[in-house]
């Protein structure tokens, strides 16, 4: 850990300082938005279009560091982001809001493929994943740190625009003077979306649906906190709590799966959020009653992700798990895209409820399919399965396929299991046939 540090603590520093002001927009734009007389719905365009821009940077990204290469993307990018933060201010309308938020997704999108690009360069195979999991721990942290600095001005002023603009414009100064030149990109080539979901069923419409999730509790949670009448600690305490949720529960909730499995623990974390979230809508829990909430939102989603992502690597080849977590990514970018706006829809016709009621929906949802996947395959034996690796919502393609790369060459350098039954996919769980299931398939073609 320390050797991952003195190689790579400018870009973990710039990382979180990024983060700081990525934090502090998607919270304060909620909470402004409320200032400025913005419905609930023009409110969920607004944070859609983040997701939007975040999507389309994914899939354009890579082209043009092939066409100019990482310093000068990195570096348009980052003054990009730099001035919207504070264009956000000077405009107070949310139609110029939404395409702004789109730009600011687009540049964070290329800014974090960059970044992790570079990262992937300075670490050898044997610290990769320490390298990563440092990274999103310090992404984890900006994030948090981002909240307690809504504290410090008014949210109807300027300043607090123009800190993370600083910030950020501050982030890439040790970035881009301590990296070394960045190898040529090469982007892995994405399964087709009907092989992956042929491959994972599991995997495709969990991702859907964790994004609309996602999307609800990172691009809504202030919109929700100033329709609720919450003051900006209160959301400022609210927003930090459930990324420290997702921080803590990663590492026990990813211990456990591998000893009993992913699809039964991904059920039971489903149901459990939906029960968390439903309570939260029948009932007045009170601001710390809130809090709880907002851990388990983080603590549960967190988790689900990187649950959905290796249970999908569960059923595929080694050589397939880099290119199907692409397509992953992008599954769960529509899903989040969709997330505010009918979030938006649900709050304004049953008040700020709807918002724990649309996310309780979609817990209830993929508990549902979880279950019914469960009957239609049996469950993967758990010691038959690769490592859990925690990963964030935030990560982009280049980091999931590093974390997924490291944690298939963790399970390769273990000792050999029994032989599996012939005709099963290298690297994939060996899985018996539940009777009528898949005849005539492929084993490890249904997730």
């Amino acid at each position: 850990m320390l050797t991952v540090l003195r190689n790579s603590w400018a870009l973990l520093l710039g990382m979180m300082l990024l983060m700081v002001g990525n934090g502090i927009q998607g919270t304060l734009l909620g909470i402004r938005g409320g200032i400025e007389g913005f419905s609930t719905a023009q409110m969920s365009y607004v944070m859609a279009a983040y997701f939007l821009g975040f999507l389309f940077g994914s899939r354009m990204t890579p082209e043009m560091i092939r066409r100019v290469g990482h310093v000068r993307v990195f570096a348009a990018l980052g003054s990009m982001i730099s001035a919207v933060l504070v264009a956000y201010a000077a405009a107070p309308d949310w139609i110029a809001w939404m395409l702004m938020r789109a730009v600011i997704g687009f540049s964070f999108s290329g800014v974090y493929i960059t970044a992790e690009s570079w990262l992937n360069n300075s670490t050898t195979n044997e610290t990769r994943g320490q390298a990563l999991s440092l990274y999103m721990i310090m992404q984890m942290i900006g994030i948090i740190a981002a909240q307690a600095l809504l504290n410090l001005g008014d949210p109807s002023g300027y300043i607090l625009f123009v800190i993370p603009s600083i910030l950020v414009s501050l982030a890439f100064t040790p970035i881009l003077l301590s990296v070394s030149p960045a190898p040529p990109f090469e982007a892995t080539k994405p399964l087709s979306f009907i092989a992956l979901y042929r491959a994972s069923p599991l995997g495709c419409v969990g991702m859907f649906l964790l994004g609309g999730i996602f999307a609800a509790q990172f691009g809504m949670s202030s919109v929700w906190g100033t329709a609720k009448g919450l003051t900006v600690r209160e959301i400022s305490i609210f927003v930090a709590a459930t990324y420290a949720g997702g921080l803590v529960f990663q590492y026990p909730i990813g211990w456990a799966s591998d000893r009993i499995g992913r699809r039964p623990l991904i059920l039971w974390l489903s149901v459990l959020g939906a029960v968390a979230m439903l309570w939260a809508t029948l009932f007045d829990p009170g601001f710390g009653g809130l809090l709880v909430v907002a851990v388990m939102m983080g603590g549960i989603s967190n988790p689900l992700y990187s649950l959905l992502v290796a249970s999908t690597n569960d059923f595929l080849a080694v050589e397939d798990m880099a290119a199907a977590s692409a397509g992953l990514i992008f599954i769960n970018g529509l899903g989040a895209i969709t997330g505010p706006v009918i979030t938006g829809w649900v709050m304004d016709r049953i008040g700020p409820e709807g918002y724990f009621l649309f996310m309780a929906i979609l817990f209830v949802a993929l508990a549902v399919y979880a279950g019914w996947r469960i009957t239609q395959r049996r469950v993967p034996v758990a010691d038959q399965t690769g490592g859990f690796t925690p990963l964030s919502p935030t990560a982009s393609v280049l980091a999931v396929e590093a974390v997924v790369e490291a944690a298939a060459q963790d399970t390769a350098e273990e000792p050999a299991a029994p032989a599996t039954p012939a005709g099963a996919e290298a690297g994939a769980a060996a899985v018996p046939e539940m009777p009528g299931d898949g005849a005539g398939e492929a084993p490890g073609a249904r997730g």
